[in-house]
């Protein structure tokens, strides 16, 4: 093998990116825009993902999973992405709310919550934000305090992704009030059925209106013990070495995004006839173009290397998960504004998909750390190096 070979996606990877792409065309996305317009959850996608087994492609063999790969799952999240960025938030957050099992949890644990996911019986969410601790996420006011063989936790989570429609949730809360900031903090799985906990109503958002968004309530709401994810005070070690690896999932949802924005673009500038020939011939269309195309594609090689790096567990992944979320949101969202401007004012209607594109796009320069953390996390490990 040639070093050059060593830069190609491989042929299974390749075979996955259509079969994900063949089901999202028939199955996901012409069903996008019903599913923005009326804000409901993609019913259609998650009986096509589990059909398939794309849902949580990420979740190990031994635990009844099928074993992806992260690039291979950042690849799912792409290609669902592209049809419709709500229904790829089902892949991506089973991934984000499993992952502090697979970082930290005991044997135990993960096989009692792993496997109903991995047969797609259960979705697992992520409860790490509250009100007043998004980007600080030690200030947060949640707590656990042990009381026996349980913990009863008080307090709230905000802008939790699919909440109400997952079954599990990792939740992080303060289970030492008196100890230090940040390390007084420790993970659990609370499940959908435990009494005392509630949600709040779904939030009226901009974009992923498939995909609801609400609070987590938790009063005096009693769990096992045994519960707890990792030891008692390394909630937020496991909550960061978590975003490390599912910041590059949000870049491949973005790069997705912004794929689908691109193609809906060029079959447009293809057929929209002005000064008697088709926008596609005009220099300046064409310079537009070559810029999407370019970043998308610089993006999309920076999540794949993330991606191999999450797979290997390199110590250098925290810059670039941070960095492939940060720089394929920035295209995305730029992208994704340049589609609109090609449609002009049919752009900006509801007739075409890339108003919805744009709209979807811009939370992926929020969530799970705005893009602004993203530049401080990066510039950290740059002065460390």
């Amino acid at each position: 093998m040639s070093d050059f070979d060593l830069f190609r996606i491989s042929e299974d990877h390749e075979a996955l990116r259509e079969a994900v792409r063949e089901v999202t065309a028939a199955q996901i996305a012409p069903h996008a825009a019903a599913v923005d317009e009326e804000g409901r959850f993609p019913a259609e996608a998650l009986t096509a993902l589990v059909a398939t087994d794309f849902h949580a492609p990420h979740i190990p063999e031994e635990h009844e999973g099928v074993g992806a790969d992260a690039l291979a799952t950042c690849i799912v999240i792409e290609e669902v992405a592209r049809g419709c960025a709500s229904s790829s938030l089902i892949p991506a957050v089973n991934k984000l709310g499993t992952m502090p099992l697979l970082i930290a949890a005991n044997d135990d644990l993960k096989q009692k919550y792993l496997p109903p996911v991995a047969r797609g019986e259960a979705m697992f969410s992520y409860g790490l934000s509250e009100a007043g601790a998004g980007s600080d996420t030690a200030g947060m006011k949640c707590k656990a305090i042990k009381d026996g063989d349980h913990y009863v936790l008080n307090g709230q989570k905000s802008w939790i992704t699919n909440a109400g429609e997952s079954q599990f949730y990792t939740v992080m809360a303060v289970t030492d009030p008196d100890g230090p900031r940040g390390r007084n903090v420790s993970a659990f799985v609370v499940e959908k059925s435990d009494e005392g906990f509630t949600f709040g109503a779904p939030e009226k958002k901009m974009g992923i209106k498939g995909s609801p968004t609400r609070e987590l309530h938790f009063d005096d709401c009693r769990i096992p013990a045994d519960r707890m994810v990792g030891e008692p005070g390394d909630g937020l070690k496991i909550a960061l070495r978590t975003l490390d690896h599912t910041r590059v999932t949000i870049g491949a949802q973005a790069i997705g995004i912004a794929q689908g924005a691109l193609d809906a673009a060029l079959a447009y500038v293809k057929e929209r006839q002005q000064f008697g020939r088709a926008i596609a011939e005009f220099q300046g269309v064409q310079f537009m173009l070559a810029d999407m195309g370019m970043k998308l594609e610089a993006a999309r090689q920076m999540v794949y290397v993330a991606a191999a790096k999450s797979e290997r567990g390199d110590d250098d992944l925290t810059f670039f998960g941070a960095a492939a979320k940060c720089y394929a949101s920035d295209v995305a969202m730029e992208v994704t504004t340049d589609a609109v401007q090609l449609f002009g004012g049919y752009g900006y209607t509801k007739d075409f998909p890339v108003e919805r594109m744009m709209r979807d796009a811009k939370i992926t320069q929020i969530y799970e750390g705005t893009n602004e953390i993203q530049r401080i996390v990066m510039a950290r490990q740059l002065l460390k190096g």
